[in-house]
């Protein structure tokens, strides 16, 4: 029998197992905290990301994704990017034991570039490097344990959150201190690597504080053609976390320090001008401090304040060595109610000082700099009716190299029903210019250099949205989002009239459109489902002037369609088991064949404190997920036991 069968059969066993073990009472004597939250509980959860103050979630006039701690811990996730992939709009695509594409709507890559369109915060603090506008996935690594939710919204929001917030936000929040006493010890060993952590929370006096370290190793991965791909990893990390309170003031401090060691995937050496270079291991290292202040007015309002310091370095020879620091102040008023008008506004400030130390490769010119972002906004919530509210908010931001932005949204939300809303909004956010688009470049001979461009503006997107979420049965909840997208001013490669480069331009423009949807049922009080489903088509044209032929096929690193199915049953308060099945369409550029991914996790909590999880992933094979052929990673069948022990 071929392996994808017995995979096959493989999952609908284990989706009928929960049915066979209730009928022969396996599920009785289940304690009620098993049940986690109900699905009407899950509407009712509390979200930030939207409006920058809580609400329910099915209030919130966003298509918005929900990852909870219980989440992460039963997908048996060893990873952000693994977490993130339990969010069905999100495109994960791994590259390499440590290197991950990760996109929203679309656009998961562009000319030369990795996904940038996508901003990512780690309580408050984003990531984003400015030197690209992505995310170095392998230096965003934390503890899942102390992991309290992660919020996904999909399409923009740089009304709140700023430029880059354009096709989506990952908010992540990590538990309380209070959350976290006690002691924990977690170890892992799988067929891809091994992993060790760490914690200790306990109080001092009016202070509750937690320190954590961690240790991880991958192991070297295989290419699709069969040989051995260079991206062995070993990264350590220690951090901490303090919190407490004072009548009205609530204070948090946490920071982090971590260094890392990759091996490059690419071949042993590169050839530039005719000269050889070897290409050596990737030296990583970081430092965090974040300090937040939040104060509830008498009046009913609030306000915070937030500051952090950042510090990443990477070396990655024989290309390129950046060092940056990151100063960020944000401040927050939420205004108390007035009328039929829920007001917040704030500010940022935000500096870098970035060095990049050039090489024949690539250089960055000038090779040091220092940038400046600072930005004011406000939002006001208008409740039209009992049943219909309209959010009107915008934001001015201002960069070193575009100037002024201005970032617009308006969002209607109409309650149908106690359980049933929909929402709909029009909003304008944008992608501002990087080091990489206008001081990227690369030495070499004619006919052909490449530079960063004088000429790169901003990228556009003007979105329009319509949604709905709601509850149709008690056990039944659904979210559905469709979505139109049109870009203006997107990265072009141009070749000089001269023919003796290439320079970065802004001559293309296109249009996303697409739907998303996810739903869960509590089948009963052990059994619960889930699903959900993505549906993208992208058309990206060249503006008159471009020769840039290579540009529209940005949109085939995209999948046109994925889909996700997930099931957890406990057979009772110390038994449960959670299988997915993902299914994700084919790439065109570089071309990369669809894949079916099945996925199961068994945890068995055999004393108190103490918990025991086997976890299988790519169960029915291995596949690729992105890159060119002959020298991406094949993703292989893994498979792993936990230990998980609170003292």
């Amino acid at each position: 029998m071929h392996l994808s069968s017995i995979a096959l059969a493989f999952l609908c066993t284990a989706l009928a197992w929960p049915a066979l073990a209730a009928d022969n009472g396996a599920g009785q004597g289940r304690s009620d905290e098993l049940a986690d939250l109900s699905i009407e509980e899950l509407a009712t959860i509390q979200v930030t990301s939207v409006s920058k103050k809580p609400e329910r979630l099915l209030d919130a006039p966003a298509s918005v994704f929900v990852i909870t701690a219980d989440d992460i811990r039963r997908a048996g996730a060893q990873s952000l990017p693994e977490a993130l992939r339990l969010a069905p709009a999100l495109h994960v695509a791994q590259r390499s034991s440590y290197g991950y594409a990760i996109s929203a709507r679309g656009m998961n890559g562009s000319s030369n570039s990795a996904p940038n369109k996508l901003l990512v915060m780690i309580d408050g603090r984003s990531v984003y490097a400015p030197l690209f506008s992505g995310v170095f996935w392998d230096m965003q690594d934390v503890m899942l344990e102390d992991v309290e939710r992660i919020e996904v919204i999909s399409g923009p929001g740089g009304t709140l959150w700023g430029v880059n917030a354009v096709n989506g936000v990952i908010n992540i929040t990590t538990r309380s201190a209070q959350a976290t006493q006690g002691g924990l010890a977690v170890l892992r060993g799988a067929s891809d690597g091994v992993d060790a952590a760490f914690r200790q929370g306990g109080r001092s006096r009016d202070v509750d504080w937690r320190v954590y370290g961690k240790a991880l190793r991958r192991w070297r991965s295989e290419t699709d053609d069969g040989g051995r791909l260079n991206d062995a990893w070993r990264q350590a990390q220690l951090g901490f976390r303090a919190d407490w309170a004072r009548a009205s003031d609530t204070f948090s401090v946490n920071g982090s320090v971590f260094h890392g060691d990759l091996e490059q995937p690419e071949p042993g050496e590169i050839s530039v001008s005719g000269t050889a270079l070897r290409l050596g291991d990737i030296d990583t290292e970081g430092a965090s401090l974040t300090a937040r202040w939040e104060r509830a007015l008498d009046d009913g309002g609030r306000f915070s304040v937030q500051a952090y310091l950042d510090h990443a370095k990477r070396v990655v020879p024989p290309t390129f060595t950046e060092s940056l620091q990151i100063a960020d102040v944000q401040f927050q008023h939420t205004l108390p109610a007035w009328g039929s008008h829920n007001l917040v506004w704030g500010a940022n400030l935000r500096h870098s000082w970035d060095e990049v130390e050039n090489s024949e490769v690539i250089a960055f010119l000038p090779a040091k700099t220092e940038q400046t972002w600072s930005s004011l906004f406000a939002q006001d919530e208008i409740a039209l009716h009992p049943d219909l509210s309209l959010t009107l908010g915008a934001r001015v931001e201002r960069n070193d190299y575009t100037g002024n932005e201005f970032l617009p949204t308006a969002r209607l939300s109409w309650r149908l029903a106690p359980r049933h809303a929909l929402w709909t909004a029009l909003s304008r956010t944008v992608r501002a210019p990087t080091r990489l688009d206008a001081d990227a470049f690369i030495p070499g001979r004619p006919p052909y250099l490449l530079r960063g461009g004088p000429r790169v503006r901003s990228e556009v997107a003007r979105v329009f949205e319509v949604g709905y979420r709601g509850q149709p049965l008690t056990d039944l909840s659904l979210s559905a989002t469709v979505f139109h997208n049109d870009y203006d001013h997107l990265r072009t490669q141009e070749i000089d009239p001269s023919r003796t480069f290439i320079t970065f331009d802004s001559l293309m423009e296109g249009q996303a459109t697409g739907i998303e949807m996810w739903s869960s049922y509590q089948l009963s009080r052990a059994w619960r489902m889930s699903a959900g489903f993505t549906a993208l088509h992208e058309r990206l044209r060249l503006k008159p002037g471009s020769n840039d032929v290579a540009g529209p096929g940005t949109a085939g690193k995209d999948p046109e369609h994925t889909l996700q199915l997930r099931s957890h049953y406990a057979f009772d308060d110390r038994r449960e088991l959670e299988v997915g099945l993902r299914k994700v369409a084919a790439l065109e550029n570089p071309a990369v064949p669809g894949y079916w991914a099945l996925d199961a996790r068994f945890g068995w909590r055999v004393a108190p404190g103490v918990e025991v999880s086997v976890v299988g992933q790519n169960l029915n094979g291995s596949h690729a997920e992105y890159g060119a052929a002959g020298a991406r990673e094949e993703i292989d069948r893994r498979v792993g036991v936990k230990l998980v022990w609170s003292l």
